[in-house]
């Protein structure tokens, strides 16, 4: 914002041609038409948001983005949860590099601790550096607005005894810790909010994030009503956003996707654990569309004859032994034995005493329910262009870094994938 005195001065100077200005914030919004800004790049998650939702009428503005920029079904990186998946768009690596690699997880070096969503010791991040790290370090702003992981000081260490001190690492300019109850007006708020600050400390990356389409998925079902008025209130919000942009003259790329898309669950589609082994042979470790488990102690040989053979509606692996083409089971983190229903089935440690309904994600990264959204639209991207080939999240790291303008971290993500829906 220019400041007042310098407006009031350029007001009087322009006053010949213009005439008189009638006050000074009249002037300040000639000031704002006049400021050329650099485009933003902008990275929003739709968190459940699966493609098909575009096609039900009920998005007008995401559709008319898609129509007018690039869309694509984009493919998740497997397991199909929230937050392997949004560390990998970040960080460029799949969960088996990046070491988030469940919502829920163990680690052989933390035996009396558990990662869960509102884990923020650096501890169980550093092994991969997102984005908003590369770019402070070359000297660009960024700013997330509840991005899985931004809160965390990545690179830093924190005590594991009272009082928890927290030394060094790095965060985003500007940041919010994750709370639901905030709503998403106020979150659009708070990203245009940073944007109209002045050029010296205005972010050139900014990170956006809606749980509302996953939370009625998993309630309601991918196919119910409910769902389909929360994708048109996420809509409303990227409209909200849109304008706001243009009342400020904000050009911007804007990168729209989901973490994963969300299949129908029911009770008639569970696999019972405790029926297909022996409870005293294992313990589970998580559970629902896959399942992992570790051996009880001397019991491997009695689990793994139960276990490794086919099983209706499930197959099961040691962690080694999995599909190359899930591009997991190598990390320490991940249990043993892996246990995958089939799409739709879901794997419980004993039978439930209440009725499963909903939905859930967790299945095949190939599995078509388990899609993911992906909207390009922006000054960078040549509207109707499409992918190089089939591509995954994974492709979208690189993406974002030619578009901040840094030099990408090496990771698994394929610089060449998304290439062609650029302009240059």
């Amino acid at each position: 914002m220019i400041p007042r005195s310098i407006a009031v001065a350029l007001c009087l100077s322009l006053s010949g041609v213009l005439g008189a200005c009638a006050s000074v914030e009249q002037h300040l919004a000639i000031v704002a038409q006049v400021e050329e800004r650099a485009p933003v790049t902008i990275l929003v998650s739709i968190d459940g948001f699966h493609p098909d939702y575009l096609e039900r009428g009920v998005t007008p503005v995401l559709s008319g983005l898609a129509a007018g920029g690039v869309e694509a079904p984009m493919r998740p990186s497997f397991p199909t949860k929230t937050f392997p998946n949004h560390w990998t768009i970040v960080t460029g690596k799949r969960p088996d590099h990046n070491g988030i690699v469940a919502n829920s997880m163990e680690d052989v070096t933390r035996l009396n601790e558990r990662f869960t969503m509102a884990s923020d010791d650096p501890y169980w991040w550093n092994e991969a550096e997102p984005i908003w790290v590369t770019a402070e370090k070359a000297g660009i702003r960024t700013a997330t607005m509840f991005w899985p992981g931004s809160n965390v000081a990545w690179g830093g260490t924190r005590l594991q005894q009272w009082p928890y001190t927290l030394d060094g690492g790095t965060r985003p300019s500007d940041w919010a810790q994750f709370n639901q109850q905030v709503s998403g007006t106020q979150r659009v708020n708070m990203v245009l909010d940073v944007l109209r600050r002045p050029a010296a400390i205005r972010p050139r990356f900014v990170t956006l994030y809606f749980d509302i389409v996953d939370t009625a998925g998993h309630i309601y079902g991918p196919d119910a009503p409910e769902t389909a008025r929360a994708a048109t209130e996420v809509d409303g919000h990227i409209r909200d956003l849109i304008d706001g942009l243009k009342t400020m003259g904000q050009p911007a790329n804007l990168v729209i996707l989901s973490d994963h898309g969300m299949a129908a669950s029911a009770s008639d589609r569970v696999v019972i654990l405790d029926k297909v082994a022996d409870p005293a042979d294992y313990r589970v470790v998580e559970s629902g569309p896959y399942a992992t488990l570790a051996a009880q102690p001397g019991r491997e040989k009695a689990l793994e004859a139960a276990l490794l053979k086919p099983h209706p509606h499930m197959q099961c692996w040691r962690k080694e032994a999995m599909p190359a083409r899930f591009h997991y089971g190598t990390h320490r983190r991940i249990p043993p034995y892996f246990c995958l229903g089939e799409t739709g089935w879901e794997i419980q440690p004993t039978t439930p005493t209440y009725a499963i309904t909903g939905g859930s994600h967790g299945w095949d990264d190939q599995a078509l329910e388990m899609r993911a959204l992906f909207i390009a639209h922006g000054p960078a991207f040549a509207a109707g262009n499409k992918p190089k080939r089939d591509f995954a999240n994974v492709d979208v790291y690189p993406l974002l870094a030619r578009l901040i303008g840094i030099a990408p971290v090496p990771g698994d993500g394929d610089p060449a994938a998304l290439a062609p829906i650029l302009t240059h």
